[in-house]
C-alpha cells in the first residue's frame, strides 16, 4: 500500500492530475447546481453554511463564486504538495454530497 501510495504522490502523477482535474470539474458543476437551485428554491435550499453566508453577505454570482475560487485554490495547493490522495476523496465526497443531491433535486422537480 505505501508503494502505491508513494507512485500517486509523484509530482508528474497522472493519478494526481486526473484527481485534480476531476476535482476542478465538480466544483464548476457544484457551482452551477448551487446557482440554478439557489434561483429556482431560494437560498434556505444551500445546505452549506459557508456558501449560504457568502452569498448573504455579496450576493449570489460574487458569494458563490468566491467559495468556488477558494475551494479550487485549496485543491490546487494540495495538488502541488502532491497529496493526490486526498484531492482525490474530497472529489469523491463532493460528488456524493453535493452532485448526486443536486441531481436528484432537479430530476425529482417538474
Amino acid at each position: 500500500m505505501m508503494q502505491l501510495a508513494r507512485r500517486w504522490e509523484h509530482p508528474s502523477s497522472r493519478f494526481g492530475d486526473f484527481a485534480v482535474v476531476v476535482f476542478f470539474l465538480v466544483q464548476c458543476l457544484d457551482g452551477v447546481f448551487t446557482y440554478l437551485g439557489v434561483r429556482i428554491w431560494g437560498l434556505g435550499i444551500e445546505a452549506n453554511p459557508l456558501v449560504s453566508s457568502a452569498v448573504s453577505l455579496a450576493g449570489l454570482g460574487a458569494g458563490l463564486a468566491g467559495t468556488k475560487l477558494v475551494a479550487v485554490g485549496l485543491g490546487m495547493a494540495l495538488h502541488l504538495q502532491r497529496v493526490h490522495t486526498v484531492v482525490a476523496v474530497l472529489t469523491a465526497i463532493y460528488f456524493a454530497f453535493a452532485i448526486v443531491p443536486w441531481t436528484a433535486m432537479f430530476l425529482l422537480a417538474h
